[in-house]
């Protein structure tokens, strides 16, 4: 009679081995840097300034025919609170948080599903480390691609933050 001891002292679904196979390829995953969807994405823009990034985020979106609803200082909110929090201080030289939407890509979505709602407006970080000013980075996280608007949703996110970080090595 063959053993199963573990599975059944563990109660594992499917046994220890299909568990570990499981918990080895998700630290795999892990470790190669494999994000799941969803996840934010980052890009470093090499060669700028904060100004010149922020600038050129903004004039990117505005080229997408697209309205900036709101730039939040974030740094200046972390900044604020970092006493009251029992905090040094931020852990950012500069910190904003530009938001915009897309009229047409926001139909679309509530049209898909109505709590796609919470997926606008679409927004993009941009920072800069305490400890590495000079190194600027363009955040966002992405709506996914489960479905044709969350997809141009994505579509349009990477294509504005590539676009930006070549506006921004431009230094205008």
């Amino acid at each position: 009679m063959r053993s199963d001891f573990f599975s059944r002292r563990i109660a594992a679904p499917f046994g220890v081995p299909f568990f570990l196979r499981l918990f080895f390829g998700g630290l795999l995953c892990v470790s190669l840097g494999v994000a799941a969807a969803g996840d934010v994405t980052t890009q470093v823009l090499a060669g700028s300034d904060f100004k010149s990034a922020h600038d050129a985020l903004i004039e990117t979106i505005e080229a997408e025919g697209l309205v900036v609803s709101a730039v939040v200082p974030f740094n200046g909110m972390l900044a604020r609170t970092a006493k009251d929090l029992a905090q040094e201080a931020s852990p950012f030289a500069e910190a904003e948080i530009v938001q915009f939407c897309s009229s047409v890509l926001a139909w679309q979505m509530v049209t898909e599903d109505a709590s796609q709602l919470s997926l606008c407006p679409l927004s993009i970080a941009i920072y800069a480390k305490a400890v590495e000013p000079g190194m600027i980075m363009l955040a966002y996280r992405s709506p996914g691609r489960e479905s044709p608007a969350r997809a141009k949703g994505d579509d349009l996110l990477r294509r504005v933050v590539a676009r930006a970080a070549e506006l921004a090595r431009m230094r205008w």
